[in-house]
């Protein structure tokens, strides 16, 4: 009998809870089969869009959800009983899970029947995307609670999703990508386990927990890797927690092909590396993804289009109907190079989860730096290795040639959101407020505070606290106060330098003496993430490369407010601002800081950005005062240090 297919899905939500419904609807009549919502940067966080922080961020990386006003108008028409919806949250999931159950309910659905899936991992998030809020021991216990409600409450609910697609985008070797996820997963059921459920009950909640993982373009090592983690999740539920029911054990996930390895230069090829990328994790029916969410081919560029996101679809409609993909067995049982890359990634895992073991679980590595310094070394290694041409990638550092795409040119490319977006949704959220019941939106947040002191489970004050018109920044703001916020360690002190391309950094390295020894010290750069945006990859190494390269690197991390920024560089009395911003809201936050520079008599300090920034937005931000932008079709490294010495030295001889 031939193999179901998958999930098809695509990862979409911007601008507002109209737009998105919108886009949503179209999906869904051209053939997806669930929902995958991205949320936006303030959503994640846990802020309103009225928020210092929330500036420019609003509805540009995913849809703006901040009360249950919202969530009705985001699926409106769309019976959720009959959906499966997969929602990108993780600081803030038993909110938007709130939300959705109380949307769900209104609509007169069971919750018991309610299917899909709340990522719901915070470990990666401090090692990789930068969306945590709270500190690691109050984070767990969240994701228990989610756990804990789900298996008795919507018990076709998955409450957590594994993510390590987060991981491999922060440079993660196949071995650290299994390694941190199972890590992740084993950190979560002991803390489940603590609360000693039954056999059966704890059973269920390993069978709810899934996986998310991603596929990169080594064809055969990412077939081994997903094989790997069938073999590996079995084991370790069979003989660390005992689980004897086999469907139990099975490991199930869904995936989003990388997007890493999608380049901005000849962004049409993204087409064949997004196919092969799938391929990996659909061709080996035993280690075969249930759900499927494919980037668009141009989402180096910016945000896609409809009809971008329709291509995606339509690549994994055509994999699953067209070819004969579904009528066999594992293709690969019996394959002694399968067998022997299988078992070589197997080894290399469980060596290094013993070592995280003995460190005391993930939360321990997290909290000492040490899985983060090897994402941001490792990440160093790939760079390094395209850099010096010992990795290819086509059209980036090998057949750079090519004719103009008429795919990618002109003007609506790419989806724009307005920066009207965050005006309209502070008006939504005035409204909201003005309307409803303040009284009752007391007593509910003064029950979410009781139960998060007494170690209550937290879900259905949540749920109260929706259905009482409490908003998302309401209920952060609640939590923040008994949990208190966190900042992850960056990783940049602990990475080991790269080697590759050693000549051209001793070059730039001396470079930077000379222009030290003529400003009088040692040249110093700050390296910035100003608003919300926590893909923090480019920034760490950025200033990994300019550490081995002598300058003096200030760099705090993540979730800074321009004031911030321009604080540190009035204190530090750095020589060049550079900035990194990848979700969109680079004009606003860009301006900004520019214009809080001025006030501050930092006019003369030179100010460079890097991040998804198209043609047109370059061009507004050097009419700015920006001096360099850099995208992602600038990976050497090493040049873009050497023209941050000449930027330095052009602006001291121009300021004297």
């Amino acid at each position: 009998m031939a193999d179901k297919p998958w999930l098809f899905r695509t990862y979409a939500g911007h601008s507002s809870p109209v737009e998105s419904n919108k886009l949503y609807k179209s999906n869904l009549a051209k053939g997806q089969t669930g929902l995958s919502v991205a949320f936006d940067l303030p959503t994640q966080t846990g802020y309103d869009p009225d928020h210092v922080l929330s500036r420019g961020e609003v509805g540009k990386v995913g849809v703006p959800l901040s009360h249950l006003g919202d969530m009705r108008t985001l699926f409106d028409g769309i019976p959720l009983e009959q959906m499966n919806t997969s929602m990108t949250i993780n600081a803030t999931a038993a909110w938007l899970l709130s939300l959705y159950v109380a949307q769900a309910e209104e609509q007169g659905a069971d919750r018991s029947r309610l299917n899909g899936t709340t990522q719901n991992d915070i470990i990666k998030e401090y090692l990789s995307r930068g969306t945590y809020v709270f500190p690691p021991a109050p984070s767990l216990r969240l994701i228990r609670d989610v756990i804990l409600f789900t298996t008795t409450e919507m018990p076709k609910w998955n409450p957590m999703n594994v993510c390590s697609y987060h991981l491999q985008e922060a440079g993660a070797t196949p071995v650290q990508e299994l390694a941190y996820a199972l890590a992740t997963a084993i950190a979560v059921l002991d803390e489940v386990k603590e609360t000693n459920p039954s056999e059966e009950a704890f059973s269920q909640t390993v069978q709810r927990i899934s996986f998310f993982v991603n596929a990169g373009m080594k064809f055969i090592t990412e077939i081994a890797k997903m094989r790997a983690f069938v073999d590996l999740w079995d084991e370790i539920t069979r003989e660390r927690y005992g689980v004897t029911d086999a469907k139990s054990r099975r490991f199930r996930y869904g995936v989003q092909v990388n997007s890493l390895g999608l380049t901005e230069p000849q962004p049409e090829n993204n087409v064949y590396r997004i196919l092969l990328q799938t391929l990996a994790v659909t061709l080996s029916k035993d280690a075969r993804a249930r759900a499927v969410q494919l980037p668009a081919w141009n989402e180096a560029l910016g945000l896609p289009r409809p009809w971008d996101q329709q291509w995606s679809l339509r690549a994994q409609q055509i994999l699953a109907y067209e070819t004969d993909i579904l009528d066999y067995a594992d293709i690969f049982n019996g394959s002694e190079v399968m067998n022997a890359k299988v078992e070589a990634l197997k080894e290399e895992a469980r060596a290094e989860l013993a070592r995280i073991d003995e460190m005391g679980g993930a939360i321990a590595a997290v909290q000492s730096g040490y899985m983060k310094g090897r994402l941001v070394e490792s990440n160093a290694r790939r760079l390094a290795a395209i850099e010096s041409g010992e990795q290819i990638v086509v059209g980036v550092n090998r057949w750079k040639e090519t004719e103009p795409s008429p795919l990618s040119t002109g003007s609506g490319a790419i989806q724009v959101v307005p920066e009207s977006v965050g005006v309209e949704a502070i008006e939504r959220l005035n409204a909201w407020r003005a309307q409803r019941d303040q009284k009752a939106v007391d007593k509910a947040l003064a029950d979410l505070a009781a139960a998060a002191k007494e170690d209550r489970n937290i879900m259905e004050p949540s749920i109260a606290a929706a259905k009482a018109g409490v908003t998302t920044g309401e209920w952060g703001a609640t939590l923040r106060e008994i949990f208190g916020e966190f900042r992850a360690p960056t990783g940049v002190g602990r990475a080991v330098r790269a080697e590759a391309g050693g000549d051209d950094i001793a070059r730039v390295r001396e470079e930077v003496e000379a222009a030290s020894a003529r400003l009088g010290r040692r040249l110093k750069l700050l390296v910035g993430k100003p608003g919300l945006d926590g893909h923090s990859n480019g920034a760490e190494q950025i200033a990994v490369r300019a550490r081995d390269c002598g300058f003096e690197v200030v760099y705090e991390g993540i979730r800074l407010t321009p004031a911030e920024i321009v604080n540190a560089a009035l204190e530090e009395g750095v020589h060049v601002v550079g900035l990194s911003i990848l979700s969109g809201s680079h004009v606003p936050l860009v301006r900004d800081v520019l214009e809080r520079m001025r006030k501050e008599g930092l006019d003369d300090v030179p100010v460079i950005v890097g991040g998804i920034i198209p043609p047109e937005d370059e061009v507004q931000l050097k009419a700015m005062g920006v001096t360099a932008v850099y995208t992602p079709k600038n990976f050497d490294l090493t040049s873009i240090m050497s023209d941050i010495v000449r930027i330095a030295e052009t602006a001291h001889r121009e300021a004297a």
